[in-house]
């Protein structure tokens, strides 16, 4: 939604401030396409070249994120700290063997099935999973356990920020192929020098709009959108936060009331579910 807002209020603003000023429109629309043409698949064709077939693949769903917004909701967190708390529940009351048909096949698991979206994002379930096994074969050092979730947590946080810096890297590039497509255009214009000024002027007009269109796609567009997304990363990554620090704090040897305490302190302020509201969810979990 911001993103269509903000495009909305730069074309708006931009062009309707260019318009009341007095411009004339129809000199940047006869060679908008022109001009498009050149910048839009010389900045295309060295993304392609840049990256690999999977980044190129990932930024396109990175600008789909960046119109849905995070993925996670307040009710997700909600969510998560419901089923640590049942994990943590029954590996404090049964031990570790009874965590195994859960930590096994997590899809298949009726704790994990009561929330389907955890579930489908198969970096929470592997991050938990691999956590209970790591505890099932006596990793039971709470420092090293958090150290290496956290290494687990910072690889997974730099393979999800590639496409952001892939779009960033697009937009750094984009004013120098507009200064481009404004020189050929000044080459074709030297090319007529013999014309009447009038065509003349509307031809260094026609090749000024390469230079505005390259500074104006990369700093009102392309790099919002990198920067976005990197905002929207940061934000989801807390998800994985607050399972390291329950999982951490079940593995220090702690109540699992504490622990989801725990947990819920790291969640971002704006999502952070209350105290009572967690403990009303707890209490309407189906026994052990």
């Amino acid at each position: 939604m911001t993103l269509l807002l903000g495009l909305v209020m730069v074309f708006g603003l931009v062009f309707g401030g260019f318009m009341l000023s007095g411009g004339n429109m129809d000199i940047v629309l006869y060679a908008l396409p022109y001009e498009g043409m050149m910048i839009g698949g010389a900045s295309l064709g060295a993304f392609v070249i840049a990256n690999s077939f999977s980044v190129v693949k990932s930024s396109l769903v990175g600008v789909m994120r960046v119109v849905k917004g995070p993925r996670w909701k307040a009710a997700d967190y909600n969510d998560l700290l419901a089923l640590m708390f049942e994990l943590a529940r029954l590996y404090k009351t049964k031990g570790i063997v009874a965590m195994d048909e859960h930590i096994e096949n997590p899809e298949a698991s009726p704790i994990f099935q009561r929330y389907p979206k955890l579930t489908k994002d198969h970096f929470v379930t592997d991050l938990i999973a691999d956590s209970f096994r790591m505890m099932s074969m006596q990793f039971d050092d709470r420092f090293q356990m958090e150290d290496v979730m956290n290494r687990k947590i910072k690889k997974h946080h730099h393979e999800s920020l590639v496409s952001a810096s892939a779009i960033q890297s697009m937009a750094d590039g984009l004013p120098a192929i507009g200064i481009v497509a404004a020189v050929l255009g000044v080459i074709k214009t030297m090319s007529s020098i013999d014309k009447p000024p009038e065509i003349l002027g509307a031809m260094i007009g026609g090749a000024l709009v390469g230079t505005f269109l390259g500074v104006f796609l990369a700093y009102c567009m392309v790099q919002p959108i990198a920067g976005r997304l990197e905002q929207i990363e940061e934000e989801d990554s807390a998800m994985y936060t607050v399972i390291r620090d329950v999982i951490v704090a079940i593995v220090a040897g702690h109540p699992p009331s504490i622990c989801i305490e725990l947990g819920r302190g790291n969640i971002p302020t704006t999502k952070q579910p209350n105290f009572s509201a967690v403990e009303a969810s707890q209490r309407e979990l189906p026994a052990v």
